[in-house]
């Protein structure tokens, strides 16, 4: 076989290049601390080093989601903890109202102290988060919640929430809806709301409702009782579509008397005072779907009774004390409701403290399994790193030896 010298000095090339190539790639790996230079390196590994890669990335941005809602919860915390407080405030004022010695202007002065406490609600009911949304208008964060139309303040938000991805499998509400707020009673009550008419021309009052048997209080059944005249009255029960259930007629009254009216089995409420013929009153449940809880409508009414005048005026103070019985019992309601949605504003920032524990549990686990795979064995690197130079050095030897050998030469020997 002909060997020329072009293929002696191809071959030490050759030799040389591939020790070099090896050994830079080699420097690269111990450069980076990384195995994977290439997928070249290992295919199976890097495809599944892809696939953990971006299961990581999802999880940081569900920890930055987490994040955003836990800001947003907590600024609807603190303002439902303000609203709580006000509604403290409010209970007190009405509980004040009730003083019998208090002047007409007297009243008129506390009126004007709940017509503060009212715009102070409409200013909460109406707060933004950091980034200038609406908190309580549920999708439409560009909307104020609350806004005065046609003289009373309504709901101008949707009853959709805006949620947050929080977990793979899990979405949290990042904020509440303002009607299921301050226009609802807590989930699940079955209790009962009285009021008259303001078409009433007697001195009759309703106290609040009494349950003496929650199963048998016929929830979500309204109470209509009518006086046909100074003695006797009418109970209508009617369902939650204003079909009549039942009706007892000519029950006996006893005027001036604190008198027990039995509304069912379970509901009885007290009535005093000489109420007129065709004066009415109400016994509504308070999770009935036609009972009206928007507590800006209570506050503007009690605002009104505390500004009418009703001194000397037995009719007005009867109508006074039913308005402000009517209010104290849906500002309580009101009350407890806040304290159950800031429950769970509580426990929603407390699952999403939990959430946290197990993202990052899940991201250390992700970042093992990547450092399983794409990870550089240092001390087999360093010893691949020696074997590497050894070898470069040897084919530099060679290459060398190689240069220096001629057919002449070996003719000649």
């Amino acid at each position: 076989m002909r060997v020329s010298s072009n293929q002696f000095y191809q071959t030490g090339l050759h030799a040389i290049n591939s020790q070099q190539s090896e050994l830079m790639h080699l420097y690269k790996q111990l450069g980076s601390t990384k195995r994977l230079i290439t997928p070249a390196d290992d295919p199976l590994a890097a495809a599944q080093a892809i696939n953990i890669s971006q299961s990581q990335s999802l999880n940081q941005r569900l920890a930055e989601n987490r994040d955003i809602a836990r800001r947003s919860l907590g600024t609807a915390e603190n303002t439902l903890l303000s609203m709580t407080l006000l509604l403290q405030e409010i209970k007190t004022r009405l509980i004040e109202a009730g003083n019998g010695t208090l002047s007409d202007h007297d009243r008129a002065a506390l009126g004007n102290v709940l017509l503060g406490a009212r715009d102070n609600l409409l200013g909460l009911a109406n707060a933004t988060d950091g980034n200038g949304q609406y908190l309580f208008s549920g999708s439409r964060g560009e909307v104020a919640a609350y806004q005065e139309e046609a003289g009373r303040i309504v709901y101008c938000g949707d009853q959709l929430q805006r949620t947050v991805q929080a977990d793979p499998t899990r979405r949290i509400a990042g904020s509440d809806i303002g009607s299921d707020i301050l226009e609802r009673a807590v989930p699940g009550s079955n209790a009962y709301l009285t009021r008259a008419t303001v078409d009433n021309i007697g001195t009759g009052r309703i106290g609040a409702p009494v349950i003496t048997d929650p199963r048998a209080a016929q929830a979500g059944h309204y109470f209509t009782i009518t006086f046909t005249d100074e003695i006797t009255y009418n109970v209508t029960v009617t369902d939650g579509l204003g079909e009549t259930v039942e009706t007892r007629e000519n029950q006996r009254y006893i005027p001036d008397k604190e008198n027990t009216i039995v509304l069912s089995s379970g509901v009885r409420v007290m009535v005093c005072g000489s109420p007129a013929s065709e004066d009415t009153f109400f016994a509504e449940p308070l999770n009935g779907e036609a009972t009206r809880l928007n507590i800006f409508d209570t506050l503007d009414s009690v605002i009104a009774a505390l500004r009418s005048p009703m001194e000397g005026n037995d009719h007005a103070k009867a109508c006074f004390s039913n308005v402000l019985a009517s209010a104290t019992q849906r500002i309580g309601s009101h009350y407890d409701n806040v304290l159950t949605v800031r429950a769970s504003v509580g426990a929603r920032m407390n699952e999403l403290d939990a959430l946290d524990d197990s993202g990052s549990l899940r991201d250390l686990g992700y970042a093992m399994h990547l450092s399983n795979l794409e990870g550089l064995d240092y001390y087999r690197a360093s010893t691949q790193l020696q074997l590497r130079l050894s070898a470069l050095e040897a084919a530099s030897l060679a290459f060398r030896k190689i240069q220096s050998t001629s057919l002449f030469n070996l003719v000649a020997n």
